[in-house]
C-alpha cells in the first residue's frame, strides 16, 4: 500500500516516518510544556486529520507549520477590514492567469518540501476560476486549504470545496462578540456569516481552523473567543498579532507592545491548558522561548532537543508567500519581492534568492538582540515586525519581552531596554 502511495504523485502525511515522528514529538512536547489535558481526546479523535492537514510539517513554527507555500489568488474581496496586512479590495490587472497559476501549482507540486497549498487572499472564493485551480491543484496531489473570511460559504459551497480536495477551511474570526467583529470586518453581519461557514464547514467533514488577529480593538474579548472556538470543535487556532502593513499600518497604534504580546503569549498558555484546539501564535515566535524558559528547558540538552520541534519564525524558512502579480515574498507581513515566477522558476526562486538564503541561515544572519540570543532558531523574532519598525528584515524584533521581563535578559545579553523603540 505505501509503495503504491509513492509511486502516485500524492505524497501522504505518514511518510517519510521521520516527518510523522516530528509531527507528533512536536505536539507531545507541546502538550507537557502546557499542561494540555486534551491531549489524549486529540490522539484519539483529531490526530489523523490534523496531521494530514500539516502534510509535511518538520515541527510547530510562526504561522502555523514549516514548510507550506501561501497564494493569495486575487487581491480582491468583498471586505474591507480595517487591518487587512494586503489592502484587499479590487482585483490586480496583473493577477496571474488561470494557466499561469496551473503551472505555478506544477512547479510547486514538483518540490518534495511542499504538500499543501494554501489559498488566501483578498477572499480567494471571489476568483471566478478557484475551483478549477482548486481542482487542478487537487490531481497535482496537493492538499488544499482555503484561508477565508467565511462570508461566502454555506454548505453546498462547503461540499463543493471538499470535493476540490480542500482539507481545511482556516476562517477568521476575530471576537465571540458580533459588534467587534464585525467593526474589525467593516461589514454588518460578517460575525453571523462567519459562522454560517463554521457550520457548514463542519457538516462537510472538513477541519475547522480559525484565524484570529490580536489588536488592541479585541484584546479584552480573546478569552472568550479561545473559549467560543473551543466549543466549535476547531481543531486549530492561529493567533495573530497585527503587524502594521497594508491597512494595518493605518492603525498602528492598534498593534500589541511588549507587555501585551506578552500577556498574549501567558493567556494561550493558560487556555491550551484547557482547550482542544491547537493553538499556535503567528508573529509572536516569543511564545516558545517563554514556555521553555517556564519548565527550565532554556539551556544545554533540552534546549537542543527543542530545536529539533520548534522553529518560531518561518518566514523564507519552509514558509513562503505568493502575490497575486506572482511576486514572491518570505511573509505576507516581510514586503520584499524575492522575484517573479513569470521571469523565474517556484523553486529557483526559492532555493536560491538571498533574501531566503539569509533568513534560512538566521544563526548567521540576524542581527542585534536577536543575532546575540540562543533562541534564535526556536524564536528569531518577528521578521515583519523587524522590517516594519527597523526597515530591515534581518533587524531585532522590536516588540519582544523577554529580555525586559529578565526572563531571558542573560540569553540575549542584554542590560535594559534600548531607547527609541516602539
Amino acid at each position: 500500500m505505501i509503495r503504491q502511495l509513492i509511486k502516485k504523485k500524492w505524497k501522504p502525511f505518514f511518510w517519510p516516518p521521520t516527518l510523522l515522528c516530528r509531527q507528533l514529538g512536536s505536539t507531545l512536547l507541546m502538550a507537557y510544556l502546557n499542561g494540555w489535558k486534551k491531549l489524549p481526546r486529540w490522539i484519539l479523535h483529531d490526530s489523523i486529520k490534523a496531521m494530514s492537514v500539516s502534510n509535511g510539517a518538520r515541527g510547530m513554527g510562526c504561522i502555523g507549520y514549516p514548510g507550506h507555500p501561501v497564494w493569495e489568488v486575487t487581491s480582491a474581496c468583498n471586505l474591507r477590514c480595517i487591518h487587512c496586512h494586503a489592502a484587499s479590495g479590487e482585483a490586480d490587472h496583473r493577477e496571474l492567469t488561470t494557466d499561469e497559476g496551473k503551472r505555478l501549482i506544477d512547479q510547486i507540486a514538483r518540490m518534495d518540501e511542499f504538500r499543501t497549498l494554501i489559498y488566501t487572499g483578498g477572499e480567494p472564493l471571489v476568483r471566478k476560476d478557484i475551483f478549477a485551480l482548486l481542482r487542478h491543484s487537487q490531481q497535482a496531489g496537493l492538499a488544499n486549504i482555503i484561508a477565508t473570511n467565511g462570508t461566502l460559504i454555506d454548505e453546498e459551497t462547503a461540499w463543493k470545496l471538499k470535493d476540490h480536495g480542500v482539507v481545511c477551511n482556516a476562517i477568521s474570526l476575530d471576537a465571540a462578540d458580533a459588534g467587534i467583529h464585525d467593526y474589525i470586518r467593516n461589514r454588518s453581519g460578517a460575525f453571523e456569516m462567519a459562522l454560517r461557514a463554521i457550520e457548514a464547514t463542519r457538516k462537510a467533514g472538513i477541519l475547522l481552523q480559525i484565524n484570529t488577529t490580536a489588536m488592541e480593538y479585541n484584546m479584552s474579548a480573546l478569552s472568550s473567543l479561545i473559549d467560543f472556538v473551543d466549543t466549535q470543535d476547531a481543531s486549530i487556532m492561529l493567533m495573530y498579532q497585527l503587524v502594521a502593513v497594508g491597512r494595518g499600518g493605518k492603525i498602528r497604534n492598534a498593534t500589541l507592545k511588549r507587555f501585551a504580546n506578552k500577556h498574549l503569549s501567558e493567556l494561550i498558555a493558560e487556555k491550551q491548558a484547557q482547550t482542544k484546539t491547537i493553538i499556535e501564535p503567528v508573529a509572536g515566535p516569543q511564545y516558545w522561548p517563554y514556555m521553555l524558559r517556564k519548565k527550565g528547558w532554556d539551556k544545554g540538552p533540552t534546549l537542543r532537543f527543542a530545536r529539533h520541534f520548534f522553529h518560531g519564525c518561518a518566514a523564507g524558512r519552509g514558509f513562503l508567500y505568493i502575490k497575486s502579480d506572482g511576486d514572491l515574498w518570505p511573509c505576507p507581513f516581510v514586503e520584499i519581492r524575492a522575484g517573479n515566477i513569470r521571469e523565474k522558476s517556484f523553486r529557483e526562486i526559492y532555493e536560491d534568492s538571498p533574501i531566503f538564503r539569509n533568513l534560512r541561515n538566521r544563526e548567521d544572519t540576524l542581527k542585534g538582540l536577536c543575532g546575540d540570543c540562543d533562541f534564535r532558531t526556536i524564536c528569531g523574532g518577528c521578521r515583519g515586525r523587524a522590517l516594519a519598525y527597523h526597515g530591515d528584515y534581518l533587524a531585532e524584533d522590536p516588540r519582544c519581552f523577554m529580555r525586559e521581563t529578565g526572563d531571558v535578559a542573560d540569553i540575549c545579553h542584554t542590560a535594559g531596554e534600548n531607547s527609541g523603540h516602539p
